[in-house]
């Protein structure tokens, strides 16, 4: 396993985004949709109000739940959960561009999930900040 990256423009730097083909859509779980929801979701999230899964989108369609598509841009750093600055630098770096992020940090990765629409543009701001990290 690839050792983790703790300093900020380490990992700016070997953030290495990748976007995948696969669309993907924040959904609330109902018990009736759980089975088949949970089932397909790539991660999930308990609120007071209830629980969210990001699920395929064309899944959620099947299921009748309507609302925006996102892609998901992996960033393949193996960033430590302790280290610092990493998802500030690519929320800003996006939101400065104009296109809305929501990152969910895994074990071994940070996810960005964007706007369909503006992801071939967000691939590129993320490659711009990757190539002007300060080493």
């Amino acid at each position: 396993m690839p050792e983790t990256i703790f300093q900020t423009q380490a990992m700016i730097a070997a953030m290495a985004p990748r976007l995948d083909t696969q669309l993907w859509r924040f959904v609330t779980v109902t018990p009736d949709k759980a089975p088949e929801l949970l089932g397909a979701a790539i991660g999930t999230f308990r609120e007071d109000e209830g629980v969210t899964a990001i699920v395929p989108a064309e899944l959620a369609d099947e299921a009748g739940l309507d609302g925006p598509d996102f892609a998901r841009i992996t960033l393949m750093v193996h960033s430590d959960l302790e280290g610092v600055g990493l998802t500030a630098a690519v929320a800003t770096a996006l939101a400065d561009a104009g296109i809305a992020c929501n990152m969910v940090a895994a074990f071994h990765h940070d996810h960005a999930f964007v706007p369909a629409a503006h992801s071939k543009r967000a691939m590129t701001v993320l490659k711009i900040l990757q190539d002007s990290a300060d080493l």
